[in-house]
């Protein structure tokens, strides 16, 4: 099935490196103010979303839903919780990182639900990408620089890192005592990273 690209209104200051991550059979969903940045990352939406409270309805010829001002969900989240319901497996979110930091840890928030439905999910803007790192080992290529591992929910156990320059064994991690943070890929290699018990966001920085 086609990936969906959900496309929030967080600045992006380098499209170019945005764009590589595009497919071209994505279906793009561009919620609110995330409109403003079709013609950088050169698409055409599939589905608008949005109570238009920072960007005007542009009133194209596209599936358009209007939300009320007043509503729990951010418009951000409508729009994936519509692409859930209609059968996407796999996300990318761009535009979500950056501005207002509740707005940006909200977004985060947005990895964890998907990864708690089994969806695969994958968050990016100019300097970085991230994803939550769970049931699966996530394995780490030496093009990033730098790569964080951040637990923000309960405890994670049985936490391996190998292929790094600061490998772990049977590690955990709490919210309160963050230690994973830089670590490096050695170069010529992957990293793989592993969590028996939690869950953990992974943070990797593009070398530049």
């Amino acid at each position: 099935m086609r990936r969906c690209v959900i496309v929030a209104g967080a600045e992006i200051e380098r499209y170019d490196l945005v764009r590589r991550y595009l497919k071209p059979d994505d279906f793009y969903i561009c919620c609110d103010c995330g409109l403003r940045h079709r013609e950088g990352l050169g698409i055409l939406p599939d589905l608008i979303v949005g109570d238009f409270d920072s960007h005007e309805n542009p009133n194209l010829d596209v599936e358009t839903i209007v939300l009320p001002c007043e509503k729990d969900d951010t418009d951000t989240v409508f729009a994936i919780k519509t692409a859930v319901a209609r059968g996407f497996e796999e996300f990318l979110l761009v535009g979500v990182i950056g501005g207002r930091l509740d707005h940006t840890l909200g977004n985060v928030s947005v990895l964890y639900m998907l990864d708690s439905m089994g969806k695969r999910a994958l968050a990016v803007d100019d300097h970085a990408e991230m994803r939550v790192v769970s049931s699966e080992t996530a394995r780490i290529g030496d093009q990033f620089a730098y790569f964080s591992l951040l637990n923000l929910t309960g405890t994670a156990e049985g936490i391996s890192i190998t292929g790094a320059k600061y490998p772990l064994n049977d590690g955990t991690i709490t919210c309160d005592y963050q230690y994973g943070i830089s670590n490096e890929v050695l170069p010529g290699m992957t990293a793989e990273v592993r969590v028996k018990r939690g869950r953990l966001l992974l943070y990797q920085v593009r070398k530049q």
